[in-house]
């Protein structure tokens, strides 16, 4: 049996060395960011200017939560919408990792893991997830609202999996309830991740279905539409 000072100890000292670790991947894909926008056609000025703006309203939003559980598991002011918006704009790549972005982000604004693999987890593949709604526009002939509810359960599903492997690792170190019988760990992390990943999923999906509903989504979508941007530019040069 593990006692938790020692567990704590050895948390603490991973924690600070994925917390420069992730310090270092940010600045990394930044620096890759810059050099495709530069030499590359992969990315535009005007997506990377969006996925910044969608960047910095997810993790603005993930700052108004409730925490429900201890030690992480927050129910959040639908800080996955800006990032899944523009996972649906700009494909299932792009939102990956803007996704991967916002993981790392959340993990430096307050770094706490007891495994490697647990951060990996937690705040690579987990956020990850919102790629796969990048993958709604080709849902076939669904409306628009239809898309997008199918996409976020889909990024939720997939969010509660790798959430759901973590927790496993996690209560399989004994290192909070110690008293817990081991065999059950599997059912504590299902029971921990069920707590607060469904509310949060249904506050995306109200919403997104709200926004949908009322056109607000097919005005912001229209708005960040690169070609139709770049038409209006041609037609006010030819004016002018």
């Amino acid at each position: 049996m593990f006692h938790f000072s020692l567990l704590a100890a050895v948390s603490q000292k991973t924690t600070d060395i994925v917390t420069w670790v992730s310090i270092g991947c940010i600045a990394a894909i930044a620096i890759v960011l810059a050099l495709v926008c530069i030499f590359g056609k992969k990315y535009s000025t005007h997506e990377i200017a969006f996925a910044g703006i969608c960047l910095a309203l997810s993790f603005a939003l993930s700052f108004i939560k409730v925490t429900p559980v201890q030690f992480g598991g927050s129910i959040t002011l639908a800080s996955f919408v800006p990032l899944l918006i523009y996972a649906y704009k700009f494909g299932p790549v792009k939102g990956t990792l803007a996704g991967i972005i916002l993981g790392l982000f959340n993990f430096i604004s307050g770094p706490y893991i007891l495994t490697p693999l647990t951060f990996f987890l937690d705040y690579v593949l987990a956020f990850a997830s919102i790629g796969l709604m990048g993958f709604a526009p080709k849902f076939g002939k669904l409306s628009l609202t239809a898309k997008v509810t199918i996409g976020t359960v889909l990024v939720f599903v997939a969010r509660f999996i790798f959430h759901l492997v973590s927790g496993f690792i996690y209560f399989a170190e004994n290192s909070i309830w110690v008293d817990l019988p081991t065999p059950n760990m599997f059912v504590y992390s299902f029971i921990y991740q069920c707590v607060y990943l469904p509310a949060d999923c249904v506050l995306c999906i109200v919403v997104l279905f709200a926004t949908a509903k009322t056109k607000a989504l097919d005005r912001l979508l229209t708005m960040m539409d690169v070609k139709r941007k770049k038409v209006t530019e041609t037609e006010n040069t030819i004016e002018n």
